[in-house]
């Protein structure tokens, strides 16, 4: 189906196990043979991604025409044709993804290379600097956009992987809509669509941002890449290569302005930030690229005070005043040297009260939980289908939590201010109440998604192997 919609119901979880229970019948046997064959012949060769994504488009092609004339789908509807053929394909890129994702190591060193310049044009950049009128500037809405594109890489179907995409557009779209609507503008256009989209995608720093357009590009089934899904695609296209390519005058900078920013962005990469005591925009960005950039032996870490001074301004403003609190810090920190009895190693427990009296300081508490979506969510709210996101979220939680405490038992002691203690005994008689309201008067609005999210290949491999 040439106008086949990727947000209709042919993406219904429904359409997948249709696709599933097709394939178990006896007289499916031969499309079973056929679909193993071709993933074995595919995976022997060696990578040549215009002679795979020919194979592949060919093969999924070939096998919907016979699905069409095969009697498992006689007098089925056009709608569960196409669901057949989104099946068909999820399958076969689910199995071949490890031989075809980013198989070149041109595309990988891309990869790295676009994702280290958007971790630091993303430190000082705003939305002035693309021309994003102030009355289509919502950033805090903008982070929901920015949690769609960054869940790409959990995915292997093409299609899904294009979903992440296409929710990504639709919520800055109708966030633009919104905004012009509340202000008697214009609807938006491409105009005001795309500066966004590239402000948010800098945001958002999704990991392998060109191989998964190249995936797309290549083996997501090329009558289905079109109308809606085709114009949006189409923007990220244009996003990227943006990106790539962004220089002074692209975000109308000045060139020395512009050159001072990239190299103190890197002193900030480089571990500078926590001597400074930066907060972290982007905690998931920064750990991308301190995983998989190494850092520069001549970018050594420099004294706060005059780092902070010599900052540019367009970073200066991320930066604390810390006149006084530099000040308050040397006499504490000479009072410890001083009095051993009031230095001690920082526990999980210090950590956990200290970061609980920062967050009653908060004004929009909420707007912090907004990304974990079942924080709010009751039993009964819950489905099959959040499983493997539950999962997911656990073991990152697991990981970050044991990571914390190996990196605790590595750590130098450090003073505790007398004025901190008394904050912490005053703030956890007030911490359950404060909290607990939050709780119960936020609502936590859940965006979903449309697509299948459980990966669902291994019931294939029972059904064909």
């Amino acid at each position: 189906m040439e106008n086949a919609d990727v947000f209709g119901s042919s993406t219904a979880p429904l359409t997948w196990h249709d696709f599933l229970e097709r394939m178990r019948q006896p007289s499916a046997t031969e499309f079973v043979k056929s679909i193993k064959s071709f993933i074995v012949s595919f995976s022997n060769n060696a990578p040549d991604p215009e002679k795979d994504s020919a194979a592949v488009q060919e093969f999924l092609a070939n096998m919907e025409m016979a699905f069409r004339a095969h009697s498992l789908w006689a007098g089925c509807s056009e709608e569960e044709l196409e669901s057949a053929g989104e099946g068909l394909e999820k399958y076969v890129m689910t199995k071949l993804y490890t031989r075809v994702f980013a198989s070149l190591p041109e595309d990988v060193k891309h990869d790295e290379q676009l994702s280290e310049k958007m971790a630091l044009i993303q430190q000082f950049i705003h939305p002035e600097n693309l021309d994003i009128k102030s009355t289509f500037q919502n950033e805090a809405s903008w982070l929901l956009a920015q949690k769609e594109l960054q869940k790409i890489n959990m995915y292997k179907a093409p299609r899904d992987k294009l979903v992440c995409i296409l929710s990504c557009c639709k919520v800055i779209n109708n966030l633009l809509l919104n905004a012009s609507i509340a202000s008697n503008e214009n609807p938006p256009g491409a105009d005001e669509f795309l500066p966004v989209l590239i402000y948010v995608t800098i945001k958002a720093n999704p990991p392998q941002l060109h191989s998964n357009l190249l995936y797309i590009q290549r083996y997501r089934r090329q009558s289905r890449l079109v109308s809606e899904a085709a114009y949006f695609f189409t923007n990220m296209l244009s996003a990227e290569s943006f990106i790539y390519n962004i220089d002074a005058k692209s975000l109308s900078m000045d060139e020395t302005e512009f050159e001072e920013n990239m190299k103190f962005a890197q002193t900030l990469l480089s571990g500078l930030s926590t001597d400074l005591g930066v907060p972290d925009q982007s905690n998931q960005d920064l750990e991308h690229v301190q995983r998989k950039e190494p850092v520069d032996p001549k970018l050594q870490p420099l004294d706060s005070k005059k780092e902070r001074y010599n900052a540019p301004p367009a970073i200066q403003r991320h930066l604390p005043h810390q006149s006084s609190e530099i000040k308050s810090a040397n006499k504490e920190d000479l009072h410890a040297k001083d009095q051993s009895s009031m230095t001690k190693r920082p526990s999980i427990p210090d950590l956990e009260k200290e970061g609980a009296t920062e967050l009653l300081k908060e004004d929009h508490l909420s707007r912090l939980f907004q990304e974990y979506r079942y924080l709010y969510a009751q039993v009964g709210d819950l489905t099959i289908n959040d499983v493997e996101d539950l999962l997911n979220s656990y073991k990152q939680l697991v990981f970050k939590y044991v990571s914390l405490r190996k990196g605790l038992d590595g750590t130098t002691p450090m003073p505790i201010p007398r004025s901190q203690l008394q904050t912490q005994i005053n703030a956890e008689k007030e911490s359950e109440e404060k909290i607990e309201t939050v709780m119960s008067n936020d609502k936590h609005e859940d965006t979903g998604r449309t697509d299948d999210i459980i990966d669902q290949s291994t019931l294939v491999e029972q059904m064909i192997l």
